[in-house]
């Protein structure tokens, strides 16, 4: 059973960067691709981007094109996430996701 765990998020200022990460355990991290969500107060969980397993294709969101960049490292585990260009609509939990499974999630305030 693989497990995520998010960290990483925090409160920054409207241009501000922030660097998620997600830890995974259990099954061979390289065998699968994942992806990061997000969901803002009252409004539905979204795709934020995703990268294939072996990091070799990335795919984003429109919002996000040129301000967010996913990677990876198998030999960690891990997959970040980089922000850049904070606005305050990026405001939301950030949760990672694979094979069907969630994290728990972690916030990211962008203030104005």
């Amino acid at each position: 059973q693989v497990q995520l765990v998010e960290s990483g998020g925090g409160l920054v200022q409207a241009g501000g960067s922030l660097r998620l990460s997600c830890a995974a355990s259990g099954r061979t991290f390289s065998s699968y691709g994942l992806g990061w969500f997000r969901q803002a107060p009252g409004k539905e969980r979204e795709f934020v981007g995703g990268i294939s397993r072996n990091g070799d294709n990335m795919y984003y969101e429109d919002s996000v094109k040129g301000r967010f960049t996913i990677s990876r490292d198998n030999a960690k585990s891990t997959v970040d996430l980089q922000m850049n260009s904070l606005k305050p609509e990026d405001t939301a939990v950030y949760y990672c996701n694979t094979l069907g499974l969630w994290g728990q999630g972690t916030q990211v305030t962008v203030s104005s």
